[in-house]
């Protein structure tokens, strides 16, 4: 069934406001997500940006735009402008909900948010170190405007339940035909360490997890300037942000095809990041060890559980093959004691 996305955002438009009349919409999706996003010019105003999601519930996407729009308002200098503000219909944010058959779909509009200076594919050693400054006093602003913010509803627990559950359906036992065992194995390994580390204990403040290159600029010092594409926003440990980073400070650098191995996580460049970080907004041994556990729910939540809606199939075959290959059977390669060790623990 062909869905007509662009004209699901028109819709929304009309529904938000009829009187800024549409003069062109443009697809910027970068194509590898299965979200959609358009540039939407007008007549008569400035454009906007929306954003189409038609995966998961409808509940989980409202509740997410609209703590990132009260934290797009409430981060302190220098991040006051660093994440876009989304329109609003009143007091609230506005999300646009199409129900259409087989068809659910929800927009979200944005105003575009400033871009300055992109990160090159492999970072310099000065560079590595200016930006994990730089993230520590992110991660400071965000935790200080942790309590101002609306709840938020998904945990490790419940993303890991909701897997388990979706394994029992027809759906998933065909997606994950051979698979299901490992995939209940690690889920429990997941839930008993967290409980044994005591890690869903630490504070929750708002992080943005794919923190690949194509979705964040920097200013002429490296420091963190501004942050779009928030697909995978959740309420968490500071920490759901640093496997990201060793990916983004990696030796091997950014590249176009690209996998989820562990590796990144105990080299030199990551721990040199760290340092960085843990100078300015200190660290402790109990996030040091949950990095592994923070790990392992990346690859089953969003490679396992979503990545039939986060990639493309052929980007989605490719890295849940390799998770079942490579980097489940490799995750005990990570050893929390090389990091303390660095930290000075």
């Amino acid at each position: 069934m062909q869905i007509n996305f662009p004209e699901i955002v028109r819709q929304a438009w009309i529904n938000y406001d009829a009187w800024g009349k549409i003069k062109k919409i443009t697809d910027i999706s970068v194509r590898v997500s299965t979200n959609y996003v358009y540039k939407i010019e007008f007549e008569n105003r400035a454009f906007v940006i929306a954003k189409l999601s038609y995966f998961g519930r409808f509940e989980h996407f409202l509740e997410d735009h609209t703590i990132i729009n009260s934290l797009s308002n409430n981060l302190p200098y220098p991040f006051d402008n660093a994440i876009s503000r989304s329109l609003m219909l009143g007091a609230t944010t506005y999300v646009y909900r199409h129900q259409e058959d087989n068809v659910d779909a929800w927009v979200v509009f944005y105003r575009p948010v400033k871009v300055r200076k992109r990160l090159p594919a492999r970072l310099e050693v000065s560079t590595i170190q200016k930006l994990g400054e730089s993230v520590a006093h992110f991660h400071k602003a965000c935790h200080s405007v942790r309590n101002t913010l609306p709840p938020s509803s998904k945990t490790f627990k419940s993303d890991i339940e909701h897997l388990k559950s979706y394994m029992k359906t027809p759906k998933g036992k065909q997606e994950h035909r051979g698979r299901i065992d490992e995939l209940n194995r690690q889920s429990d390994i997941l839930l008993e360490n967290t409980v044994k580390l005591n890690s869903d204990k630490l504070h929750r403040i708002p992080v943005f997890v794919d923190w690949n290159i194509g979705n964040f600029s920097v200013t002429s010092t490296h420091k963190i300037y501004s942050r779009w594409d928030y697909d995978w926003f959740r309420m968490s440990s500071r920490m759901m942000d640093f496997y990201f980073f060793s990916r983004v400070v990696s030796d091997v650098g950014d590249r176009t095809v690209w996998t989820y191995n562990v590796d990144p996580l105990q080299e030199e460049r990551f721990i040199l990041f760290l340092k960085s970080y843990h100078a300015i907004y200190p660290l402790t041994e109990i996030e040091i060890r949950s990095l592994k556990e923070v790990y392992r729910f990346f690859i089953l939540n969003y490679v396992m559980k979503e990545g039939r809606y986060f990639f493309h199939d052929i980007y989605a075959d490719k890295l849940q093959n390799e998770a079942m290959e490579s980097y489940f059977p490799n995750i005990d390669k990570f050893n929390p004691e090389v990091l303390l060790r660095a930290l000075k623990f």
